[in-house]
């Protein structure tokens, strides 16, 4: 039974002789009415809070559920992310080892052609020192054959005592020193198998 504070204020009682104040009543049934007001507005007051809570319990439940599916699809995109990045840094490794390897091929490759030309520069280098020794060996031979004057070809006659008082040495102080030169060449006597010069020349050439 639902009661209102305006039925509880209009409740008539039967009256009898020995019954209870009237006014004691009434005012005792005024009371209770306003209680009772006062507490119905109480209860509409809980309740609308509790319209409330359950609006903000409701928005904070859709919230929590976006936060859920958005933690969810950052989680899952995370780990597509991790995925990629794992294959393709499983890519860029193998192309780097791939690199790597080309690369210490060329390198090896290119030692080996290096160390050819060295040895060829070596074996070149033993052929040039080879010809010089051999060109210096040759040299010397020639130069040590040509100093040798075992004739006495490339040597001076002694002059004679006599010509230093020859009467035209006054003369010969005139003369220059080339024509001097020549005047002595054609005065010194022809040394034995000087005639021969010019083969024994051709001979040591």
């Amino acid at each position: 039974m639902k009661l209102t504070a305006l039925e509880i204020k209009q409740q008539q009682f039967e009256k009898s002789l020995r019954g209870y104040d009237v006014s004691e009543v009434q005012a005792y049934l005024n009371l209770v009415a306003s209680e009772w007001e006062h507490m119905v507005g109480k209860m509409r007051e809980l309740e609308s809070q509790l319209e409330k809570m359950d609006e903000k319990l409701k928005h904070y439940e859709r919230v929590e559920q976006a936060l859920h599916e958005t933690l969810q699809t950052a989680k899952d995109s995370a780990e597509q992310k991790l995925v990629g990045a794992k294959k393709e840094a499983r890519n860029i490794i193998e192309k780097a080892e791939m690199e790597s390897d080309s690369i210490v091929r060329d390198a090896n490759q290119q030692r080996q052609q290096i160390r050819q030309s060295i040895l060829r520069l070596l074996d070149r280098r033993e052929e040039i020192i080879g010809g010089m020794k051999s060109y210096l060996e040759m040299a010397q031979e020639s130069l040590n054959h040509f100093s040798r004057d075992d004739a006495s070809l490339f040597r001076l006659p002694k002059e004679d005592s006599r010509s230093q008082q020859d009467p035209n040495s006054s003369e010969d102080q005139q003369e220059g020193p080339s024509e001097k030169r020549s005047k002595q060449k054609k005065e010194q006597p022809i040394p034995p198998g000087s005639d021969n010069l010019d083969d024994i020349l051709d001979e040591i050439e």
